[in-house]
Order: structure tokens, then C-alpha cells, then sequence
């Protein structure tokens, strides 16, 4: 019977393991993006249980003024409760052109009102840009042009958010670290820029086995470590019409802990290491187990 019981136990453990959270220790972040704010009015309750199931601590909430603040209040205080950081969150491609400054101000002017209202438990902690310049369709045709705007507003964005004291992060892909940028604000590497620019970033490192996502990350976990950043490593459970290298979705959540702790077995030498971020709330919570 001793030895059922301490087999039934084993089990237990190895399930808890790979079915729960992929936070490692109280200093790492398990982060996620909630794209539809929709969600905290119709299940906030379960949101929050998934949540902290999951060992989320961090999650970047898609602002939409439509909702008002009541919603955000609610959610955040009751997230504050179990340990979670809320940080609004915006973007998009167009953002990083001439005119496109006007919605992130915008954005951001709506965070500062809402933070002079409301309570201390219930005010952001952040502020998390997903900008993706590269999805702009003159990317390539005007790329200097795209990149001077996209800095430009990344330094002003810093700004506004540091007027209501409040850290900036950016979301960055894997390969900017390839891009080289000779712009108004000098010449280097695109991935260290942002990085040496903003409060934290996460590298979307969307791969699937342990060994492309580390590899993918390593440079930016240098330059996190210069820096004095920290980068958390973002990874894919959406699926992905690139293909079926970009996204866990087809293999399921046991199989992304697994290699996402060999991931964190390399990259928790490194002072930069942050963390995870799990793309994106709903489809995280539909993959397989």
C-alpha cells in the first residue's frame, strides 16, 4: 500500500508539473497578453482563477476606452489580490509612422486620467507597447523612415509613461538583433536600442523547441544584461499560418513547460533573464493539455 501511495504521489507531482505554472521562483516573470478586454466583463471571475492557476504574475491588458474605468478597476484590484501586475497595453504598425504618434498619446493620456482616479489597488503597474513596425506595409520600401518614427515614439512614449511614473516595456521580434539602423538617433543594433531604451522588453521567440527559443534570445539576454534590463521570452500557443515550428499549439501546454524549463536551465545564468510571456491569453487557455 506505501508503495501505491508514494507512486499516486509521484504522479501527482509530475502532472502539477507540467499541467500548472511555468514560474520558476518569486523573481521570475509569467507573463501574458489579454487582447480582449471583453473578457473581464463577461468571466472576470475565471480569468482570474486561470490566472493564478497558471502562476501568472504579470499580464499586459489591452486598453479600449469603450469599456471605462470600472472595468480596469475592478480587475486590477482583484489581480493585485493574487499577486498579479496588470499593464495597459497598445499598439500597432501605423504607430510607427509620421503621423501615427496621435493614438499612443491618446492611449497614454487615457492611463494618466485613469491613474489620478483611481485607488492605489487598483492602478496599473506599466505600460506595454506591441508596435510591430515590421507589419507595416512600407517596412521594407521605407524602412529608415519606419524605424526613426518607430524610436521616436518608443523615446515619447517613455516619457509620458515616466510623467505618471509608470516603466515602459516594447515587445520585440527575435530578429531585430539583425537589423542594423543609422537614424536620427545615431547607429547600432535595432534589438539593443530598444532594449537600452525602454524599461524591459520581451523578445517574441516564437519557436517551439527549447533549443531555436534560446538560441533566438541569447543576444537580446546580453544586451538585457548590460543594460541592467530585464527581458522576458515570449513564446507562441496561437496557431500560426507560418507554420507549425512557431507555435506549441499543436503539441499542447505539458510539452511547452517542458521545454520552456530547459529554456530557463540555460538562461537563468544570465542577470537579464526576466522570465516567460505565453502568447496570448485565450488560446493558452483552449490549447491541449
Amino acid at each position: 500500500m506505501r508503495k501505491l501511495v508514494m507512486s499516486f504521489l509521484a504522479v501527482v507531482c509530475m502532472v502539477s508539473m507540467f499541467a500548472g505554472s511555468v514560474q520558476a521562483s518569486s523573481n521570475e516573470t509569467t507573463a501574458t497578453w489579454l487582447w480582449d478586454p471583453a473578457l473581464l466583463v463577461r468571466e472576470e471571475a475565471n480569468v482570474l482563477a486561470f490566472m493564478e492557476q497558471k502562476g501568472i504574475n504579470k499580464v499586459y491588458v489591452q486598453i479600449d476606452a469603450s469599456f471605462g474605468q470600472q472595468v480596469y478597476r475592478s480587475f486590477i484590484s482583484k489581480a493585485g489580490a493574487k499577486g498579479i501586475q496588470v499593464y495597459a497595453l497598445d499598439g500597432a504598425p501605423a504607430w510607427a509612422t509620421r503621423g501615427g504618434r496621435a493614438p499612443m498619446v491618446a492611449m497614454l493620456d487615457w492611463v494618466k486620467k485613469y491613474q489620478a482616479s483611481a485607488k492605489a489597488d487598483e492602478k496599473f503597474a506599466g505600460v506595454h507597447l506591441d508596435v510591430e513596425p515590421y507589419i507595416h506595409p512600407h517596412w521594407v520600401s521605407k524602412q529608415r523612415e519606419i524605424i526613426t518614427n518607430y524610436q521616436k515614439l518608443l523615446l515619447d512614449a517613455k516619457a509620458l509613461a515616466k510623467q505618471i511614473d509608470l516603466p515602459l516595456e516594447a515587445d520585440i521580434p527575435f530578429w531585430f538583433d539583425e537589423i542594423n539602423y543609422r537614424t536620427t538617433y545615431g547607429r547600432g543594433n535595432l534589438a539593443e536600442w530598444v532594449i537600452a531604451n525602454t524599461d524591459g522588453a520581451t523578445i517574441m521567440a516564437y519557436r517551439d523547441t527549447a533549443a531555436l527559443i534560446y538560441a533566438f534570445s541569447k543576444q537580446e539576454l546580453d544586451y538585457a544584461t548590460k543594460y541592467g534590463k530585464k527581458l522576458s521570452i515570449g513564446v507562441e500557443t496561437m496557431w500560426s499560418a507560418e507554420g507549425n515550428q512557431v507555435s506549441f499549439s499543436e503539441e499542447g501546454e505539458a510539452y511547452m513547460h517542458g521545454e520552456l524549463q530547459k529554456v530557463r536551465e540555460q538562461a537563468v545564468t544570465s542577470p537579464g533573464f526576466g522570465g516567460f510571456a505565453i502568447h496570448h491569453f485565450d488560446s493558452w487557455r483552449n490549447m491541449k493539455q
